[in-house]
């Protein structure tokens, strides 16, 4: 029966690092204690240490408060059922909001600074769409970093996928602008658009990205559709504000939450989803091309809690 939960739930061993330091001492907490000043201080001290962050803590454990008042509660095991609901609000219940789809030819732009796992999770997200049944075509918009271009060509070999490319310092446009004209001629079905992380100092990052954007417009007026931005889970809060200054700029419909499991951080997936209302799409959950999964907030919330 464990063994069977634990496949079905994507997330479980991704999170085994926040669920062991922070949400075992949580449910510890509440087997423990009775209501007191003592259990609200151990439990912001945990939430804060997952990441979770200061402001959101503190709304948590009013909303709790007012809970215990109306309805009574006395005992502290009482409260994880409270505190599960709270966070399942905070990320946007448990509806899952999936990729948008944009027939014939859905674009989809990867955003993202060096480092966080961009060029795999857009291997994973590939091999996702392939196994839905979907064709893709990859556009290498990366021009600026050699290195984004050649691990983008292995990855399209081992996934056969066709990875649209130029020269190193090619325009980053121009590669994306054929690749979307070739998906639209072979009845593509996603086009996946890889781009810089970090220009040279001469070229304003942001500006690029704007630039890639009014490219593809030129091809379908209603491009790029989704804009994922990638994020490592092990840079805590700092992914709130590469969150922040990405969605200002290109408006970010979508977060791939990375390298959870090298982290107890995984709290900052509640603060991702309350401060700045960009949902969480995909969870990379592993090292493998297939360890990436569909977010899901029952299941994401069932991980942090459950042992089994």
């Amino acid at each position: 029966m464990f063994e069977r939960l634990k496949r079905l739930n994507p997330f479980r061993e991704s999170l085994q690092k926040t669920r062991e330091t922070v949400f075992a001492r949580v449910t510890n907490l509440f087997t423990q204690q009775v209501i007191d000043d003592a259990l609200w201080e151990e439990l912001e001290e945990l939430l804060i240490r997952s990441d979770v962050g200061v402001d959101i803590t503190m709304d948590i454990v009013q909303a709790l408060q007012v809970r215990v008042v109306q309805d009574r509660l006395t005992q502290a095991r009482e409260l994880e059922a409270a505190l599960r609901l709270e966070l399942l609000k905070l990320l946007g219940g448990p509806n899952t909001e999936g990729l948008r789809q944009h027939p014939p030819m859905t674009s989809i732009m990867v955003v993202g600074v060096n480092g966080v796992g961009k060029t795999t999770s857009i291997a994973k997200l590939t091999r996702y769409l392939q196994e839905q049944g979907s064709s893709v075509i990859i556009a290498a918009g990366d021009t600026f970093r050699a290195a984004a271009v050649e691990q983008l060509s292995i990855w399209g070999e081992r996934l056969n996928v066709q990875v649209i490319k130029q020269t190193s310092s090619a325009d980053p446009g121009a590669v994306v602008y054929d690749a979307l004209q070739a998906g639209l001629a072979r009845g593509i079905d996603y086009v996946i658009i890889d781009t810089a992380g970090r220009l040279h100092t001469k070229f304003n990052l942001m500006e690029e990205l704007k630039k890639v954007q009014r490219v593809a417009r030129k091809v379908d007026e209603t491009s790029v559709h989704e804009i994922l931005l990638v994020l490592d889970a092990t840079s805590g809060q700092n992914a709130l504000e590469q969150t922040r200054v990405f969605g200002e700029a290109v408006g970010v419909t979508g977060v791939i939450l990375t390298k959870l499991d090298g982290t107890a951080k995984g709290g900052v997936a509640f603060a991702i989803r309350k401060r700045l209302n960009v949902p969480i799409k995909f969870v990379g959950t592993g090292e493998k091309v297939t360890d990436f999964a569909p977010f899901d907030a029952e299941q994401f919330i069932d991980a942090l809690f459950n042992n089994a």
